[in-house]
């Protein structure tokens, strides 16, 4: 029975730990509802809820497209916003250190008209 407990008590630790390895960030534009492409694939309109369990220091390139406005085209890193559940599981193992860093909340995107 302690057996059982005690692997029951790590699964519970260890998805607690890895839950945090998501970073999640809302894009926008201004104007909203620009076409939107993450890494080249086409996923939506602004505003958008992006996510992803990408590694601290990966990049996420973004292009938007709105008729009347010039294509933006830029890009952000998963390493703008400190991520507390993995640092503290980075303390019992390393490796949720590679997600201890995330996105900030939101960001928006300002589309220049031709």
């Amino acid at each position: 029975m302690k057996k059982l407990t005690n692997l029951l008590l790590i699964l519970i630790s260890f998805s607690i730990v890895l839950s945090g390895c998501a970073s999640k960030t809302l894009i926008d534009s201004e104007p909203s509802g620009a076409k939107l492409y993450i890494d080249g694939i086409h996923v939506g309109k602004t505003p958008y809820n992006y996510s992803d369990t990408k590694i601290v220091g990966s990049t996420t390139s973004v292009k938007m497209k709105k008729r009347g406005y010039k294509d933006f085209t830029g890009f952000f890193t998963r390493s703008e916003q400190a991520e507390v559940g993995p640092i503290i599981g980075g303390c019992i193992a390393f490796v949720p250190f590679l997600w201890c860093m995330g996105y900030n909340p939101e960001r928006t995107y300002e589309l220049e008209k031709k």
